[in-house]
């Protein structure tokens, strides 16, 4: 037996789909993972799985560059003949399930892991973006047997914009979190809030840096932290020179990505994720696992992780004064950190666990265990 999964970073598919690799690998399958890059491919292989290099372009528009990763993909099926394939993101999304279909894959699935740009700006240059993505996920919504989405809002979109049929779908809570691993830490001695992100618009950003600026001139010795990498060639990337001028004015401290995000949690006490939209933010997760308190947006994908007021705070997206509001809640009234933080850490081992997802992703892929 053989699954591939499609994948749009090596990153994404050792950090995020690691456990289900090891669990599929589990269950006597040959797990071949495809990537566009030879970056950290020995993780990769460390799972246990083959790795096959396939560009893409994540973030392109050429038509004939994604015909190519097309057909790149229909070219690996036929030879590997897979009992199973799996697509996360927009274009493994649509390219690998029309891929699969021409190939003849006996079971092609599809995960909506958000409904990224295109859904949730309003520019002229978004719109025609979503209208051209609409038609194809439509389009490779019609190859695949199972669509997963990660959260209820996003599947109910979807079907009622006609891009996919009810029946095909399931709802799983995004891709779980290693709770052994995102261990439950003390909490530092000075108020600290955190936000993990790529540096886009759409996380909320923006609105962190705003919020941070507001309660910094209240509470100087409060401390804000960002981790993240500049972003380039994306739509809605934040301008380089302007998170600059938060660090130059002593308002946060930005880190660099990492595979190792552990001590930047232990550095915390609240986590902040102001985005506008997403899937099921795993840095939310991670950090519930790990007992902080979370702040973030009463918007699809973000609502679902937080219990509003006894987790943390919900807050109306693209709203910086509400963000500072909540910060100087925690700050005014530190004990909210210890008992939000535990609730939460409750919360994540209750619903998140990656054991409990991946036994529904296992179910819809139908993927039987050993075990």
């Amino acid at each position: 037996m053989k699954f591939i999964l499609i994948s749009p970073k090596n990153r994404t598919a050792y950090n995020f789909r690691g456990e289900l690799i090891k669990d599929i690998i589990s269950a006597g399958y040959e797990v071949i993972v495809t990537g566009p890059d030879r970056d950290n491919v020995d993780k990769i292989e460390s799972l246990g799985a083959r790795f096959v290099e396939i560009p893409m372009n994540k973030n392109g528009v050429n038509p004939a560059e994604d015909l190519k990763y097309q057909k790149a993909l229909e070219k690996l099926f036929k030879k590997e003949k897979p009992d199973v394939t799996l697509g996360y993101t927009s274009k493994p999304v649509i390219y690998g399930a029309i891929a699969a279909k021409k190939a003849g894959v006996p079971h092609i699935v599809s995960m909506v892991t958000g409904a990224g740009y295109a859904f949730t700006a309003n520019s002229s240059k978004a719109k025609v973006i979503r209208t051209i993505m609409s038609v194809l996920y439509k389009k490779a919504f019609k190859c695949a047997d199972t669509v997963i989405f990660q959260n209820s809002d996003d599947q109910n979109e979807f079907v009622s914009n006609n891009l996919v049929k009810e029946n095909k779908c399931k709802v799983v809570s995004g891709s779980g979190v290693d709770t052994e691993r995102f261990y439950v830490a003390p909490y530092p001695k000075t108020v600290s809030f955190f936000m993990l992100s790529r540096l886009l618009k759409s996380k909320g950003v923006r609105e962190y840096l705003e919020a941070a600026e507001t309660v910094k001139k209240q509470y100087p010795d409060v401390n804000f932290y960002l981790l993240g990498k500049y972003e380039t060639n994306m739509q809605d990337a934040i301008e380089k020179d302007e998170i600059e001028r938060y660090i130059n004015d002593g308002v946060i401290t930005r880190f660099e990505e990492t595979d190792n995000v552990l001590p930047y949690y232990e550095k915390c006490s609240v986590y902040v994720l102001p985005s506008y939209r997403e899937g099921t933010p795993r840095t939310v997760l991670e950090a519930m696992s790990m007992g902080r308190a979370v702040i973030t947006t009463d918007a699809p994908g973000c609502r679902e992780t937080v219990i509003d007021g006894k987790t943390g705070f919900l807050v109306p997206v693209k709203d910086s004064m509400s963000v500072s509001e909540r910060m100087l809640d925690f700050i005014k009234n530190s004990d909210l950190i210890r008992t939000m933080g535990e609730a939460g850490s409750v919360y994540c081992r209750e619903k998140f666990d990656v054991k409990k997802v991946n036994k529904d992703m296992l179910s819809y892929l139908r993927i039987e265990r050993n075990d």
